[in-house]
């Protein structure tokens, strides 16, 4: 571990480091929500010419930056062992798969049938 976080610091700079870099964290989160709210309030597709879906696609990305940072910093992730990344990243590929079969079954209907939406 790089840094033990059950330990109360020893002494006050190193106190101040620790609230300095959730200071910046804090500061990067509010900086990306600004952003979010300004793509949300651009259309991206019809004024810019860009690919169908793009806000959105934006938007998730900044979402999982943001969801990123909350969790190595401010769930101490950062500082934890290689397994429970391994774990992580499982869970990760997962919840991919199963939203993706999800979709993907979608418009898989049987013949003849109505699909209202």
């Amino acid at each position: 571990m790089a840094s033990d976080h059950s330990t109360p610091p020893k002494n006050l700079r190193e106190f101040f480091q620790h609230e300095r870099s959730y200071m910046i964290v804090f500061g990067t989160l509010l900086v990306f929500t600004v952003i979010t709210v300004a793509i949300a309030q651009v259309d991206l597709e019809h004024d810019h010419g860009m690919f169908h879906g793009a806000n959105m696609t934006l938007g998730l990305i900044i979402a999982t930056f943001k969801a990123t940072l909350v969790m190595l910093f401010f769930m101490h992730l950062i500082s934890e062992k290689q397994l429970i990344y391994l774990v992580l990243g499982f869970t990760a590929f997962f919840a991919t798969g199963l939203m993706g079969l999800t979709i993907w079954a979608m418009l898989d209907y049987p013949k003849l049938t109505t699909f209202f939406m």
